[in-house]
């Protein structure tokens, strides 16, 4: 998802938990496809980070970040309509 979203090769990660890695990642990918979101593509970029963590508790730090930004998506995609 990431090359495909950003055109960009994987970033690098701190040697560290591997959990911690990914937990990392994930954050950095919701919030590069935050920063590209447009009135345009709100509704796709809220699709898509939803997608990766709708199973997972709400105590889980990306879902909590995925919660936060769609605040915003859902003004920009009010402003697309």
């Amino acid at each position: 998802m990431w090359k495909e979203a950003t055109g960009e090769p994987l970033p690098r990660l701190a040697p560290g938990d591997p959990a911690e890695q990914i937990k990392e990642f994930e954050l950095k990918l919701v919030n590069k496809l935050f920063e590209q979101s447009t009135a345009e593509n709100a509704r796709d970029v809220a699709d898509r980070t939803w997608d990766l963590v709708h199973d997972r508790p709400d105590s889980d730090q990306v879902k909590q970040r995925v919660v936060e930004i769609h605040e915003a998506l859902a003004k920009l995609n009010r402003l697309g309509d």
